[in-house]
């Protein structure tokens, strides 16, 4: 389905059991008015030969590609020291 605000959304599913969902809109994504960028939703699931069902749910927007899924490894948390100065370069308009 693709609307005349370009908004648009999708689904199908394939013989194998394959899965794939999205939707997407029109957004602002910066400072200007004519800064428009296309956001997206969706997600994809498909069974491993050893019989396992994976899902993956995604998004893409104006942080990027951002995929999520109890298979995919996640990466260790910030050491506290980053996470503050990330912080502290934030407030003082670095970043």
């Amino acid at each position: 389905e693709m609307n005349a605000d370009g908004s648009y959304s999708f689904d199908f599913e394939s013989a194998d059991g394959t899965k794939v969902s999205e939707s997407g809109n029109q957004k602002q994504v910066g400072p200007k008015p004519e800064d428009i960028g296309t956001v997206s939703k969706g997600s994809y699931s498909f069974t491993t030969p050893d019989g396992v069902v994976l899902t993956v749910n995604w998004v893409a927007d104006e942080n990027g590609f951002q995929a999520t899924g109890d298979h995919l490894p996640t990466p260790p948390p910030m050491p506290e020291h980053v996470v503050k100065m990330l912080a502290d370069l934030k407030a003082a308009g670095v970043l």
